[in-house]
């Protein structure tokens, strides 16, 4: 056994490289940006087929999380208007100039949906994907972008809500 082991030993030896034929590392330098608004949209383009896929995910993992699926972008608006319009129509009796008030709550609680959706998806997203973030490169705004964009797909399909509805009254 101990003539196999030094027969193994001896068959290692260590890789020398001549030095000369070892290439230099290139050098490269990284700059911040300048200015306060230097977004550099030409890298975010270059990325939009991961902002692409990253919204994807997002709208797919929403989705199959929820029992009703996307019966729920409709529910969740439609569910808030009929409170909203119970609560401040009825019971508290404010005006809505001739509007009627469904539509009156439904018009303010689209942007409003999308404005809280935004912000909330957007500041946690880079704390979620952390591990996406230090694996490898891309422009760090692809994250909260595309998080943000995932969101206007509940805002589209409550948009031809309204739509509806304000055919219907």
């Amino acid at each position: 056994m101990s003539l196999e082991l030094d027969h193994i030993e001896e068959q290692k030896q260590p890789l020398s490289i001549p030095l000369s034929t070892v290439p230099e590392p290139p050098d490269l330098e990284i700059v911040p940006s300048q200015g306060l608004f230097n977004l550099d949209l030409g890298d975010l383009w270059r990325y939009r087929e991961l902002i692409y896929f990253l919204t994807w995910r997002d709208v797919m993992v929403r989705y199959k999380q929820t029992a009703l699926g996307a019966a729920w972008a409709l529910l969740q608006p439609l569910l808030t208007m009929l409170l909203f319009s119970l609560v401040f129509g009825r019971f508290a009796g404010l005006p809505s100039d001739g509007v009627p008030y469904p539509i009156f709550t439904f018009t303010a609680l689209i942007p409003w949906g999308l404005f809280a959706y935004a912000l909330t998806q957007s500041s946690t997203s880079l704390v979620s994907d952390r591990n996406l973030i230090t694996k490898i490169y891309f422009p760090r705004l692809v994250i909260p972008i595309s998080s943000v964009l995932s969101g206007l797909l509940d805002f589209a399909i409550s948009l031809l809500l309204l739509f509806v509805m304000i055919f219907i009254f």
